[in-house]
C-alpha cells in the first residue's frame, strides 16, 4: 500500500501545473517596470506595445507606473492592465512619441482627450488640447451666418424678434417674364458680392437674411426694431422698340449709405432723437438722376414711420436704342 501511496505521490507532481486563466491578475506593488525596456499595455481592452523611455518623457501617471511610484496590475501573459476606455490611449502614447499631435475636427472628441489627458497628467497633451478647444470657440463666434427665407411668416416672425438691424436681400434670377440686358447679370452678381462682403464687415452688428423665393428681381430691404426703414430696387423695365426687357443696376454707393444708416438702430438706440432726425431729413441726399426717392407710410408718429423707397433710374438710355427712336419713360 505504501508503494502505491508513493507512486501516486511522484505521477501528482509529475503533472503541469495548468497556466490560469488569460483574465487572471497578479498585484505588483512599488517594484514598477524599471527592470523593463518594453512595455505592453492592455487599456480596456485596447493593446499597445511600447517603450518605458517613452512612458517616462513626461511627469506623468505613466512615469510613476514605470518607476515604481504607483502599483501596476500585470495579467498572467504579462500585459500591464489600465482600466480606462482605450479609444483615445493611441493618441496620448503619439503625443509622448513626438510632442505633438493633430487633434480631431469634432469638439466632443477633443475634450474626451482631455479628460484622458487630465487623467494621465500629461500636461503638454492637456494645454493642446485646451488651445484647440480656444480656437474652436472663437472661430465659432466670428462664423458668418446668412438666413435663407423660405415662408413669408417665417420673415416677419424672424424680423420681429430680432434685436439687431436687418439687411435684406431679394434675389430672384428665375423671374423671367422678360429678358434680361446684356449687363443685367453682371449687376445682379455684384449686388450679390457686395451682400457678401457687408454680411462679412458688419457680422455681429447686423442680421443680414436673404430671400430667393420673392417676386423682386433685386431688392434691398432695411429693417429696424421690426419694421422696414428703407428700401433700394436695383431693377426696371425698359421699353425697347421689339420687347420689354429687364434692366439691373448696380448703386453700390446708396447700398452701403442705406446699411450705414441702419446702425443707428443698434441696441435699441434708433427711438432715440438721433434716429428721427435722421429719417425726417432722409438721410444724405442721393445723387441728381441716380435714383427716384420716395416716401411712404408717414401717419401720426411723424417722420420716424416713414420708408425710404430708393428706386433706379426707370428710364432707358439713349445708347441702348436705336438712332433717332424716341426715349420713353416708365414711372
Amino acid at each position: 500500500m505504501s508503494a502505491e501511496a508513493s507512486a501516486g505521490s511522484v505521477a501528482s507532481e509529475s503533472l503541469p501545473v495548468p497556466p490560469p486563466p488569460s483574465g487572471g491578475r497578479e498585484e505588483k506593488a512599488g517594484a514598477g517596470l524599471a527592470g523593463s525596456k518594453y512595455v505592453k499595455l492592455n487599456v480596456g481592452g485596447s493593446l499597445h506595445y511600447t517603450t518605458v523611455q517613452t512612458l517616462c518623457k513626461e511627469d506623468s501617471l505613466l512615469r510613476s507606473m514605470c518607476n515604481g511610484g504607483v502599483e501596476v496590475t500585470i495579467d498572467s501573459e504579462g500585459w500591464v492592465v489600465l482600466d480606462r476606455c482605450g479609444r483615445h490611449f493611441g493618441l496620448v502614447l503619439n503625443f509622448l512619441r513626438d510632442g505633438t499631435v493633430p487633434l480631431p475636427e469634432s469638439q466632443r472628441e477633443i475634450e474626451e482627450i482631455l479628460t484622458e489627458a487630465q487623467y494621465y497628467r500629461v500636461q503638454g497633451l492637456v494645454q493642446h488640447c485646451h488651445t484647440a478647444l480656444k480656437k474652436r470657440t472663437e472661430g465659432f463666434e466670428g462664423t458668418c451666418r446668412i438666413p435663407m427665407i423660405t415662408s413669408a411668416k417665417e420673415e416677419q416672425r424672424m424680423i420681429a424678434t430680432c434685436r439687431k438691424p436687418v439687411v435684406k436681400l431679394q434675389n430672384n434670377r428665375g423671374n423671367n417674364k422678360y429678358s434680361y440686358t446684356s449687363n443685367s447679370d453682371d449687376n445682379l452678381l455684384k449686388n450679390i458680392e457686395l451682400f457678401d462682403k457687408l454680411g462679412l464687415r458688419f457680422n455681429g452688428r447686423v442680421l443680414f437674411v436673404k430671400d430667393v423665393l420673392g417676386d423682386e428681381i433685386c431688392c434691398w430691404s432695411f429693417y429696424g426694431e421690426g419694421r422696414k426703414i428703407a428700401e433700394v430696387c436695383c431693377t426696371s423695365i425698359v421699353y425697347a422698340t421689339e420687347k420689354k426687357q429687364t434692366k439691373v443696376e448696380f448703386p453700390e454707393a446708396r447700398i452701403f449709405e442705406e446699411t450705414l444708416n441702419i446702425l443707428i438702430y443698434e441696441n435699441g438706440r434708433g427711438s432715440g432723437p438721433g434716429g428721427v432726425a435722421l429719417l425726417e431729413s432722409g438721410g444724405v441726399s442721393s445723387s441728381p438722376g441716380a435714383g427716384q426717392s420716395e416716401e411712404e407710410g408717414a401717419g401720426a408718429g411723424g417722420g420716424d414711420r416713414r420708408v425710404r423707397r430708393i428706386h433706379v433710374r426707370r428710364h432707358i438710355m439713349h445708347d441702348e436704342r436705336g438712332h433717332g427712336q424716341q426715349t420713353v419713360y416708365k414711372d
